[in-house]
């Protein structure tokens, strides 16, 4: 097993452990039966619920993106990280500015092709705007699981 998964695992397992905590500590106050310490225990209970929505979500996605780059690599056409880069390990950023043109066209060529959402979602990666990333990577999953 690559130590990615394990180190998510052992996060995961953290964070469960905090949510189980927080969630005693909520439910202790809404026991007292005092109307202070209950609305306080009933706000506090939200954060382990949000914590779990939050868990549920980024291992489904994660999942996901596994399911599309295993598809992808069966059928020989995973992404490859060969952009050039510094001698500090950054991506030149002339070069990923023309892998991301590339990515574009792509997707705007065929907006329903998850591969291509896949792709981009890299191509932001290394043009260093996460948040984009992750949108494509939500959308190529939207699209692979419909498809």
């Amino acid at each position: 097993m690559r130590r990615g998964p394990v180190g998510a695992l052992v996060l995961s397992a953290l964070l469960v452990l905090y949510i189980v905590a927080v969630a005693d500590r909520g439910l202790a106050l809404v026991r007292t039966g005092e109307p202070v310490a209950v609305v306080l225990g009933v706000g506090v209970l939200v954060l382990p619920a949000l914590g779990v929505w939050v868990l549920v979500r980024e291992w489904r996605m994660a999942v996901a993106v596994q399911r599309m780059a295993d598809e992808l690599e069966r059928q020989g056409r995973l992404p490859v990280d060969d952009l050039p880069r510094s001698p500090g390990g950054r991506i030149e950023r002339a070069a990923a500015d023309e892998a991301f043109a590339a990515a574009r066209t792509a997707v705007e060529a065929s907006e329903g092709d998850w591969a291509a959402w896949y792709r981009l979602a890299f191509a932001y990666d290394a043009a260093g705007d996460r948040r984009r990333a992750r949108e494509s990577l939500r959308t190529a999953a939207r699209l692979h699981r419909r498809a």
